[in-house]
């Protein structure tokens, strides 16, 4: 198995994937292997003036294949599991050398099986199934995705007292993103940012009438075109003198 570094300001830096790579591979538990060892260096090493007694060794045996039963049982779940995995939006949780956390989200591309220990793929690299920390619904990561730009695009906008006629478009699209999303994806924005649309709406329906009243004020104010200013009424000319 090999993991990518990077390589940051002349000195090696711990990637994600290798932390999780480093951390599972140091979970060494007590393996059936280790249990025969001890088995074995009993047998070896035990009083010849009292050795032990046929029953006491297929006791041992026994305990001896109920540990391989259950590791195996354990390592079958443990890769059922990760394999579950394959295709779902996936947030994994890792841990650096200077013990902060950091979080990533990826979708899980195969699985593999090294040593006893399950890893997923994500984004090329790989991580402990152990470090997936929740599995994502694509429902609800799109809701919350579209509920987070939102809220971002309308703090972009001023104040409702400081809307100006110009941000009649910035407006617009906002509530016509509100209008198109599901009743679910609406339920992810909170009540004062609902209200906060409302006041933003309303008031530009106010400037766009104040704007329409202006222009239409200006509109009466021109003179007709082709209209005569001469004195004396349309069609008349003034009388000329003769010799």
């Amino acid at each position: 198995m090999s993991v990518s570094a990077v390589v940051k300001d002349g000195k090696l830096e711990e990637t994600q994937s290798e932390s999780s790579v480093k951390k599972a591979a140091s979970k060494t538990g007590m393996d059936k292997d280790a249990f025969l060892q001890l088995l074995v260096a009993q047998m070896k090493y035990q009083d010849p003036l009292e050795p032990t007694s046929n029953t006491e060794f297929i006791s041992q045996y026994a305990t001896f294949s109920q540990v391989e039963q259950m590791q195996n049982m354990a390592a079958t779940m443990e890769l059922t599991r990760a394999s579950s995995m394959v295709g779902k939006l996936v947030a994994v949780e890792t841990t650096d050398k200077a013990g902060d956390v950091k979080t990533l989200q990826g979708v899980v591309e195969y699985v593999t099986y090294e040593n006893g220990k399950a890893y997923v793929s994500i984004d090329g690299n790989l991580y402990s199934a152990d470090d997936v920390s929740a599995v994502i619904d694509e429902t609800y990561q799109t809701a919350l995705d579209l509920a987070v730009s939102f809220v971002t695009a309308m703090n972009k906008l001023p104040s409702v007292d400081r809307l100006t006629i110009d941000d009649k478009e910035a407006v617009e699209t906002l509530q016509s993103g509100f209008n198109n999303m599901t009743s679910y994806q609406q339920s992810f924005i909170s009540d004062e940012y609902i209200e906060k649309l409302q006041k933003y709406v309303a008031r530009m329906a106010e400037l766009v009438e104040i704007n329409g009243s202006d222009n239409k004020g200006e509109e009466d104010a021109k003179p007709e075109e082709g209209g005569d200013t001469t004195e004396g009424g349309e069609g008349e000319t003034e009388p000329t003198e003769t010799a």
